[in-house]
């Protein structure tokens, strides 16, 4: 996050009808809108990858995900997460949800913003590296239906993941590991969600994996299928 979007204090309201035609994206916390930065490569394919691996999985459920563009609602408060996984549908609780269909409001029928995340993904960068391990996390762990949150490091290859049905616990995941989503019944290898990544983590994985491979190969050569015929 960056500069401030206003110099005074605006509504929700406001802060939503000024996303529908704003140039940049902004969160909004504490009636105050934040420009956000824009993201790394890294950032987009760490994004791209574990949406990916969660949307191909989740196909034939009623659960929803989204990336990038689309907010969540906490409290008072809306944010863009990396990646955020929804599997019910929301229902009316505010002001805005309620102006939009009786034609006196805000036009947001929770097309721009979700408010029931069972999963909340985050890519981690130096500049939002404290806050979306502190103030963010505590934030989100407000949300009623959220069962996991999950940060993604891309300066190495690290995955933290805290629980809501072990209290909020974190859990760390490297590559060579597999992450079991148990609120989604989903479970995704560390080495997927860093592909086409190129830290210094994921390049020596990659290096050490070649090396086995190609020992194997030399240790248990490929065997013909034809009996060896011995001359006489």
């Amino acid at each position: 996050m960056s500069l401030n979007y206003a110099n005074n204090k605006i509504s929700e309201e406001e802060y939503l009808q000024g996303e529908l035609v704003a140039e940049f994206k902004h969160e909004f916390i504490d009636g105050e809108a934040y420009a956000m930065a824009g993201a790394s490569e890294t950032h987009n394919l760490l994004s791209l990858n574990m949406a990916s691996e969660l949307r191909n999985q989740l196909k034939g459920t009623p659960c929803r995900t989204f990336i990038a563009d689309m907010k969540v609602k906490v409290a008072n408060d809306f944010f863009y997460p990396d990646v955020m996984v929804v599997c019910q549908q929301d229902i009316a609780r505010d002001g805005v949800y309620a102006a939009s269909q009786s034609g006196t409001g805000a036009a947001n029928n929770f097309d721009y913003y979700k408010q029931s995340p069972v999963i909340i993904v985050e890519i981690l960068s130096k500049s939002t590296r404290k806050f979306d391990k502190n103030a963010k996390r505590l934030k989100y762990q407000n949300i009623s239906t959220l069962e996991e949150y999950v940060l993604i490091d891309q300066t190495i290859a690290e995955i933290e993941v805290f629980k809501k049905k072990e209290h909020w616990q974190a859990f760390y995941y490297y590559l060579g590991d597999a992450i079991t989503f148990e609120s989604l019944g989903v479970t995704v290898l560390v080495e997927d969600i860093y592909y086409q990544v190129n830290n210094d983590d994921v390049l020596a994985f990659l290096q050490e994996k070649n090396q086995t491979a190609a020992q194997d190969t030399d240790t248990n050569p490929m065997q013909s299928p034809y009996p060896t015929i011995q001359k006489p």
